[in-house]
């Protein structure tokens, strides 16, 4: 006969399996007390309308939007809010235009602005070729001021920029060929030198032009770069005259000069932190040892 003490009649020891969470307590998360709101309404309005990250409530920023913020967007970020306008805009343009028929030549905004130029420059082939030798004196100009930038100075991002650029331009230029455009003005004295072939997509004249002046601009050479910018309209207007470029090259170059600059530059940083041995975490000495 067993003998029922005390310590038998006490319950077993509750094991992880059988216990149960308590409830949070207090307010839920998505549902902030007075003081979070106090906090919330004195953020700046970008904070409360989360324009630049700032952090809300909700599944969006605009979701909580209040005619207060909408007002602050629009006043002090009115360039996305163009944007925004254009994108509606264009949408509309884009699904109700009239595709251009495969056996018409290319539609060109910018050869619609500079018909009187073309007419001028195909009735006076000496003023044609007067302005192919100025164009091509300015390319010469920005090839040098690249060129002593390297040489001269020891700064070789400008040089780096450019190699990169031309690189891929003869990529997208061989992988679609454009063709030449209706009424093509051609000189000998342009460059390049002798009217040989060249590739259309994009512009090395404007690209060239945007790296050079973006390096004049690092440099303080301020009056250097207006002039070549000013000199880089002027070249593109006369290679719109001349039907030298569609107007989709110029603008690509323009923009392919900055990006190529920006990249040359991150080269030139990725290269000083591994030649320091900060790019890896590991100290140039540790590496010798």
């Amino acid at each position: 006969m067993s003998v029922i003490t005390e310590h038998s009649l006490s319950p077993a020891p509750c094991t992880l399996k059988h216990r149960i969470n308590p409830l949070p307590s207090g307010p839920l998360p998505d549902a902030p007390d007075r003081k979070t709101a106090a906090v919330m309404a004195k953020k700046s309005p970008d904070d409360r309308a989360g324009w630049l990250g700032g952090a809300i409530y909700g599944p969006a920023s605009f979701v909580n939007w209040t005619r207060r913020d909408v007002a602050h967007v629009a006043r002090h970020h009115w360039i996305p809010c163009v944007f925004a306008a254009c994108l509606l805009f264009f949408m509309g343009v884009e699904y109700t235009l009239l595709m251009v028929p495969a056996s018409s030549p290319p539609f060109d905004i910018g050869f619609v602005a500079t018909q009187a130029l073309h007419r001028l420059l195909s009735s006076s082939p000496e003023l044609n070729t007067l302005l192919a030798a100025l164009n091509t004196v300015f390319v010469g100009m920005q090839t040098t001021y690249i060129l002593w930038t390297w040489v001269i100075e020891r700064r070789p991002r400008a040089t780096i920029a450019t190699l990169f650029m031309f690189t891929c331009r003869g990529i997208l230029g061989y992988s679609t060929q454009l063709p030449l455009p209706q009424g093509f003005l051609g000189s000998g004295v342009d460059f390049p030198v002798g009217n040989v072939s060249f590739f259309l997509f994009y512009s090395g004249h404007v690209a060239g032009s945007v790296i050079a002046s973006l390096d004049m601009r690092r440099m303080q050479r301020w009056e250097l770069a207006w002039l070549f910018d000013a000199l880089n309209v002027l070249q593109m207007v006369r290679l719109l005259g001349t039907r030298g470029h569609y107007t989709i090259d110029l603008a690509v170059g323009i923009g392919a000069g900055i990006l190529f600059d920006s990249l040359a530059g991150k080269y030139e940083e990725s290269k000083k932190m591994s030649k320091g041995g900060i790019g890896n975490g590991i100290p140039k000495e540790a590496l010798m040892t």
